[in-house]
């Protein structure tokens, strides 16, 4: 069975007032893998989609199970010296982690045991989860 991600500690449909903030995705965080947006500012990194909200704390991003996904430049090249698992994407198909798993863009669903599927939308997925690593989403499974 697929592992399921909670994206930016969603577990239960998007929540846009408590997404991305430490004590949501540590919450998510007790029973599944999270994913989490980080911005890099005035060399510091940051939990926020579009803009920085609160300080990231190194130590939680430093924990399996936390995949960060940077959200700009500046936040790649931070996490690019640190010892977390990172990846960044826009439109591709699909990204490498820097722990060599494909982020898969949503929709695309490459079939490997190193994939995740990001599924946003809470559509149907292939019958077989079983055939990938991971899903990413909204909604735990």
């Amino acid at each position: 069975m697929a592992k399921f991600i909670a994206h930016r500690g969603n577990t239960q449909g998007p929540d846009p007032t408590n997404e991305n903030t430490i004590d949501y995705l540590k919450s998510a965080y007790l029973n599944h893998d999270v994913e989490i947006d980080l911005l890099g500012h005035k060399g510091i990194l940051y939990l926020g989609h579009d803009e920085p909200h609160e300080p990231a704390p190194l130590g939680f991003l430093q924990s399996e199970g936390v995949w960060c996904h940077a959200k700009n430049y500046e936040a790649a090249e931070l996490l690019s010296s640190m010892r977390v698992h990172w990846f960044w994407h826009q439109t591709d198909d699909f990204a490498l982690t820097s722990d060599d798993f494909l982020w898969c863009y949503p929709g695309v669903h490459i079939i490997n045991p190193r994939a995740v599927w990001l599924d946003l939308e809470n559509i149907p997925l292939p019958e077989d989860i079983s055939i990938v690593y991971g899903i990413c989403g909204d909604y735990a499974i």
